[in-house]
């Protein structure tokens, strides 16, 4: 009896088993859009910053570490995903929802995938690593032949919510500074970002508070926010590389402004914003260094402005362009913005002005690997005595990946100015791209910087924690037209030089670390024959 119960039991289970449906293979994304499928669960899968069944990663230093480490929390994630459950699927919001996470600074290459299709429903996966979010310890860094040194507690993911909050000391060239600061990406879970600054220095004092929902995505619809920041600090001007005078500036700055749009319609999204901005600077003389020429003059402009902005939606993905060993995102599509204000002393301002600000851009593919990247803007004030501070600028970056592990980059930048309010001269040396030379060599009214550099990436990745590039380049680049300080003019300044790039890829400064040897070609006596250059970058 029991046998004849066993078997038809077996029978019974064999038969829901055969009958029960597989799970339905993907569709195409194609395919799934136009079937109208609707996004269904969506799973947060969060690695830890070190894989444990890694034999390579799983040692006492790396378990610590992912023991030490707050998890970043599920609604951390979600909070940032531009789709919910029950919206129709696109490829193209997943995408661009990838590269809303990818500037998330708290996360390691972030990924978005269709894992399950059934009776019209789509289950996504958003999978990502944790990376390690709490930074103190001392900063050391070298540009222009002149040191910086800091010290600072810093946390970019505050108990895994996504908040950041620092404080730190800092010492350089130009101040002494005491700083707390603080970011919330998702205030309360929502598409408002909110952050505040404070800052303390042996010359002065500068503060900044701000809350802003931004046009967070392509079909976002409306923006807002508001902004202020003050502060005196202590300015100094340079001479060939060496301070000359100092005077004294107290800024402050108000903005208020509400966009709207009508979304994405077909590639493209336009977008039109009005606001109102208030910026002042006041300058004085300093005491201890007397100024040798004339201050500049004080300036309030306070004026209602519109912007009209006009995107395309053009992105690609590459690895090994201005990062190592890091998905990089790439925009091909035409950008074109334009903003126009009228000061009047009605709203504020010390002056009648009508306020004015272009700007472009675009990415183009080219065949064999290559793509090239330019950029166009003008900004400046009409008054009643003509044109002022005006600047028309444009830049080129070029790439081409000659293979696997190689790249040729190429960059131009070329500033015009005209009329330019004292303050706002333009400066080129060692800290500003011409990186065999001085901080601050060169001052001007226009100016120019050609790179050229031949990118080398390693599959070396010493202890797990940050990959290895090398690097050899030569700049050239000069500045012309009047200076304050009546700096003599050079010519046309070039260098060469070679170093090591060290991509973070374990912790949230996700930057890259250039260790560069550059040997200056011309330039006066006192220009030393070899500059050291530590320091970190956004990218190679």
């Amino acid at each position: 009896m029991r046998t004849a119960a066993l078997t038809i039991a077996l029978i019974t289970l064999a038969s829901v088993a055969a009958a029960a449906p597989e799970p339905a293979a993907l569709p195409p994304d194609a395919e799934l859009e136009g079937a109208g499928a609707r996004i269904g669960a969506i799973e947060i899968d969060c690695g830890s910053i070190f894989d444990e069944s890694d034999p390579r990663e799983d040692s006492l230093l790396y378990r610590t570490a992912n023991r030490l480490h707050v998890d970043t929390r599920e609604s951390t994630i979600r909070a940032q995903l531009l789709f919910a459950s029950g919206d129709r699927y696109s490829r193209r919001v997943l995408a661009e929802s990838e590269r809303v996470l990818r500037q998330q600074r708290y996360l390691h290459e972030p990924q978005i995938q269709p894992v399950a299709w059934h009776d019209g429903v789509v289950d996504v996966r958003v999978q990502a690593t944790d990376v390690w979010t709490t930074s103190p310890g001392v900063s050391v860094s070298r540009s222009g032949g002149t040191n910086r040194l800091g010290a600072e507690i810093e946390e970019l993911n505050l108990f895994g919510r996504g908040k950041q909050l620092s404080a730190g000391y800092s010492t350089d060239v130009d101040r002494t500074s005491l700083g707390i600061a603080w970011r919330d990406p998702a205030v309360l879970g929502s598409r408002w970002t909110s952050e505040a600054a404070y800052t303390d220095s042996d010359d002065g004092s500068v503060w900044a508070v701000g809350v802003d929902r931004p046009f967070f995505a392509m079909d976002s619809h409306w923006s807002a926010g508001v902004s202020a920041a003050g502060g005196t600090q202590v300015e100094h001007r340079y001479a060939l590389g060496e301070r000359a005078d100092a005077y004294r500036v107290d800024q402050r700055d108000f903005e208020i402004h509400r966009g709207w749009s009508m979304g994405l319609d077909g590639d493209w999204v336009r977008r039109w914003t009005a606001g109102f901005r208030y910026d002042s600077s006041k300058f004085e003389a300093t005491p201890e260094e007397p100024p040798l020429a004339a201050l500049p003059a004080d300036r309030t402009l306070a004026y209602p402005y519109a912007r009209y902005e006009l995107l395309q939606d053009d992105f690609a993905t590459s690895r090994n362009l201005d990062q190592i060993g890091r998905t990089e995102d790439l925009y091909f599509g035409t950008r074109l913005v334009a903003e126009l204000g009228w000061a009047q002393p009605a709203f504020g301002a010390d002056r009648s002005a009508l306020v004015t600000s272009l700007g472009a851009s675009r990415g183009y593919r080219l065949p064999h690997e290559q793509s090239v990247f330019v950029t166009a803007g003008w900004n400046g004030r009409f008054e009643s005595d003509g044109l002022r501070d005006s600047l028309l600028s444009g830049g080129a970056r070029y790439y081409w990946r000659v293979n696997d592990r190689s790249v040729l980059f190429v960059g131009l930048a070329v500033d015009h100015g005209q009329a330019l309010d004292s303050d706002h001269e333009l400066l080129l040396g060692g800290d500003s791209g011409l990186r065999g030379y001085p901080l601050r060599y060169q001052t001007g009214t226009s100016r120019a910087l050609a790179t050229i550099e031949a990118r080398y990436f390693t599959d070396w990745y010493p202890f797990r924690l940050a990959r290895v590039g090398a690097a050899v380049f030569a700049d050239v680049g000069r500045t012309w037209g009047p200076s304050a300080l009546d700096v003599p003019e050079l010519g046309t300044l070039r260098d060469v030089g070679i170093g090591l790039r060290f991509g973070n890829t374990r912790s949230a400064l996700g930057n890259v670390l250039h260790v560069d040897l550059a040997f200056p070609l011309d330039g006066d006596p006192s220009v030393k024959s070899m500059q050291f250059l530590l320091k970190t970058h956004k990218s190679f």
